[in-house]
């Protein structure tokens, strides 16, 4: 099933969280951070959006960061996904 985002909204999936810190202590999963990184996978196109023209700046395969509790979390065949709006997206990875 793919999933096709309609006006300025994007489609992304959390990139995994780390599972060691940098001095090399393993994390349990209640001790890890909800990422705020994630991968483009689906953009809408943008257009007219409540009486704004908006033009999508994202590109399916970006890595970007998003706001902590922005978006709505869905399920689709097995893989966890956010839907976003692109306000939401604070800065793309390079």
């Amino acid at each position: 099933m793919t999933v096709k985002p309609l006006g300025d909204r994007v489609v992304i999936k959390n990139v995994e969280a780390e599972e060691t810190t940098k001095s090399g202590l393993i994390l349990t999963s209640a001790a890890k951070e909800k990422p705020q990184m994630a991968e483009v996978l689906a953009v809408g196109p943008g257009g007219n959006v409540d009486g704004k023209e908006i033009v999508m700046q994202v590109e399916v395969g970006q890595k970007v960061i998003y706001s902590k509790y922005a978006g709505t979390e869905v399920k689709i065949d097995g893989e966890e996904l956010i839907i976003v709006r692109q306000s939401d997206i604070l800065a793309i990875v390079e």
